[in-house]
């Protein structure tokens, strides 16, 4: 193996996870400063238990951010965060039951967790890589 496939397989993963990562890190940052208007987002969506959805949501976000870029428990923070990308996809980005003005936005995001799902997929599958506190062990 030369020194870029070397570097690439070394750092590629790392840099990986962390790109993964920061949309829910962000995301979950998001909610905690601003928890009252996403209990209000998730009210709206009619789920039940809204403020406890939200707490949720937030522990999921920044607890699976920070373990995937730590690729602590990778597989697992990944796994968590495919299920938890799934059903934001279908609960808030359900494009075929908005209005028509509404539908080209929420098709998008609802593609957008639909790629994410992927790279977490490739995460659980093929773990966390060479620098990570899994590896370590």
């Amino acid at each position: 193996m030369n020194t870029c496939e070397s570097t690439l397989q070394n750092y590629g993963p790392l840099v990986g996870r962390i790109l993964i990562a920061l949309i829910f890190l962000f995301a979950g940052f998001g909610k905690v400063t601003g928890f009252e208007g996403t209990v209000g987002y998730i009210a709206s969506k009619g789920l039940p238990l809204p403020q406890l959805a939200a707490i949720v949501a937030i522990v999921v976000e920044l607890g699976g951010g920070l373990a995937l870029v730590l690729g602590w428990r990778a597989r697992w923070a990944a796994a968590v965060l495919f299920i938890f990308a799934a059903a934001t996809a279908l609960f808030f980005h359900n494009f075929w039951a908005v209005p028509p003005d509404q539908a080209q936005n929420q098709m998008i995001h609802f593609m957008k967790n639909i790629s994410m799902m992927g790279g977490l997929l490739f995460v659980v599958v093929h773990g966390s890589g060479a620098f990570s506190v899994d590896r370590s062990k």
